[in-house]
């Protein structure tokens, strides 16, 4: 592989990820889940029921897509799993979407 071809992949796989992210995120209840565990320092699953009217069930299986994609933290804890925003990876993923939409809505010269 050349070099063109090496940071060819590089986005390619950059670009993989960010829309893995985008679409952990394409969802409405995976949003206020996301925006409920970023006011608080970490949450369980019922904690997260009680916010959203939603049930049990369908809360954990939207946990697990958010988990999944990195952008939740999950933490066992004997009977009560914590969860939490990853920070790092929403701080990054930010960027990438700034990026995205600069370099797209950019007008041409």
């Amino acid at each position: 592989m050349n070099i063109s071809t090496n940071i060819l992949a590089a986005s390619d796989t950059r670009d993989a990820d960010l829309a893995a992210a985008l679409g952990a995120l394409a969802h409405p209840a995976r949003i206020s889940i996301l925006r409920h565990l970023a006011q608080h320092e970490a949450c369980c699953c019922r904690d997260v029921v009680e916010r959203i009217d939603l049930a049990q069930s369908t809360v954990s299986q939207h946990l697990k897509v958010l988990v999944s994609a990195g952008l939740v933290l999950y933490e066992p804890q004997n009977r009560r799993s914590r969860y939490s925003v990853n920070r790092p990876v929403l701080d990054r993923l930010s960027r990438q979407v700034g990026a995205l939409l600069t370099s797209c809505c950019a007008t041409p010269a």
